[in-house]
Parts: structure tokens; sequence; C-alpha cells
């Protein structure tokens, strides 16, 4: 009977944060003006305080970051005629997920490709007493790594190593003892890393 229990408070758990990832997923609007190189209006909806707007190349290279200030509506006009020729992506960041835009820049204008844009999901990590539970969507059957490791006197030390293959949504509850540890989360070519007190 406690292990029912078990199970059916852990599905609870799962089926709440998942509910909420999905909720927040896909709710970022975009609605680009483009008149060339120089009058780009970018326009984002369903934002809050605290997410990360970012321009890249797709060498990683942050060319813009900017913290969002209000929740709502962000609207920016941005001149990408300084830009050379070539492949970039805006990038918003949010709780739960990435947004990808990627744009490209010729010689006199900037062709957004609204067919590329993607959303990758970030982890969800919580921890309840000794457990650490962790929640992944991964639409697109992506690779997950996950590894855990303890950290003592900024010593680090790999206590645990997963690579999780072909699943939609991965699932994972782990117990650590009293300590001091950080979870890192590869996924997406992103890192994520977490850092528990327990």
């Amino acid at each position: 009977m406690k292990n029912v229990i078990k199970t059916v408070k852990k599905c609870i758990l799962t089926v709440t944060v998942f509910a909420s990832m999905l909720t927040s997923a896909n709710e970022i609007s975009t609605r680009i003006v483009n008149i060339d190189a120089k009058s780009t209006s970018f326009t984002l909806n369903n934002v809050k305080e605290g997410d990360l707007l970012t321009i890249k190349d797709y060498e990683g290279v942050v060319l813009y970051e900017e913290v969002i200030k209000y929740s709502g509506t962000y609207r920016k006009g941005f001149d990408l005629s300084a830009l050379p020729n070539g492949d970039y992506f805006f990038e918003v960041e949010k709780d739960f997920e990435i947004k990808i835009i990627p744009f490209t820049v010729n010689t006199k204008n900037v062709v957004f490709n609204k067919e590329n844009e993607e959303t990758k999901f970030k982890p969800f990590i919580s921890q309840k007493n000794n457990l650490v539970f962790i929640s992944k969507l991964t639409p697109e059957l992506e690779s997950v790594k996950i590894q855990i490791f303890s950290n003592i006197n900024n010593e680090r030390e790999l206590l645990h190593s997963e690579n999780i293959k072909g699943a939609q949504k991965v699932e994972r509850v782990y117990k650590l003892e009293k300590g001091n540890y950080f979870i890192v989360i590869n996924s997406d070519n992103k890192e994520f890393t977490k850092f528990i007190n327990n």
C-alpha cells in the first residue's frame, strides 16, 4: 500500500510539473516588421520580467544581450545593418523554454525564416528533503546527459552519470545524502547547472 501511495504521489507531481511546463510552452508569440536591415521592429508577447533576450551567431558568440524588465509585451527596434552577411538568431530564454528565431543578414536586408523557429525545453529541477526531481521534455527525442557531482571545499567528484536517448520526456528522482552537490544537464547543445545544498 505504501508503494502505491508513493507512486501516486510521484505521478501527481510529474503531471503537475509537466502541466505547468506545457502551459508556459509556446506562449511567446513574435511579430517582426522588417523594412530593411536598418529598420527591424521586434515584438514579443507574453514575456515576463527576468526573461533573457540575446542575439547570437551560429558559433555561439553573443552579439547582444538584454534582461527584459517588464512583463507583458516587449517591443524594440533593431538596426541589424552593422552585422556581417551571415546567419544569426534571436534567443528568448524563459523559465522552462528557450525560443530560437533565426534570421539571415544579406547586403541590404534581413530575412526571418518562421519555418525554422524552434522551442527548446529547459530541465526542471526541484528538491524535497533529500530527494532531487529532474524532468525534461524532449519532443524531438534529443539525448539528455545528467551528471551529479559532490562539491566539497570546491573539489568536485563525479558521483553519477547517465545518458538518456529516445525518450519524449525524462523523469528521474535521486536520493542524496547530506552535503553540497551540483547537477549538470546537457541537452540541445546547452548545459544547465543547478547547485543543491542538502
